[in-house]
């Protein structure tokens, strides 16, 4: 289930990154949830381990170097699901910045109902 539902977020975040921005596209409602599924699979097993390798980079950077890791994430995705482009650097990183900022709300409305369904649970 929790899989399932990051597969959807996920794809809600891209919707939304294509929504705002006409150069990053998809051919179809089907590009777009693999796009999702690629960019929940980069993000769950590439990430850390990119997070990792820029650890001493990110330190001296006060972690600027994770954002161009995100950024990397993203790119990888566009490259590897036909269908799904973003185009132009400064695209990518608007692109970035977007994901970032829909998956802060969606913490913070999903951390919300998760406080209070675990807050349920106890008083019941």
């Amino acid at each position: 289930m929790r899989m399932l539902t990051s597969w959807l977020i996920n794809a809600i975040v891209l919707w939304v990154v294509t929504a705002l921005l006409s150069k990053v596209t998809y051919s179809g409602v089907g590009h777009l949830l693999l796009a999702a599924a690629v960019f929940g699979i980069l993000n769950t097993f590439l990430k850390p381990i990119a997070r990792l390798l820029t650890l001493p980079l990110a330190i001296i950077t006060l972690g600027i170097a994770w954002f161009f890791v995100s950024m990397l994430m993203l790119w990888l995705t566009a490259a590897i699901v036909p269908g799904f482009a973003i185009h132009g650097f400064w695209t990518l990183v608007w692109a970035t910045i977007i994901v970032w900022a829909v998956n802060l709300i969606v913490d913070i409305v999903i951390g919300s109902w998760r406080a209070e369904r675990s807050s349920r649970r106890q008083h019941a």
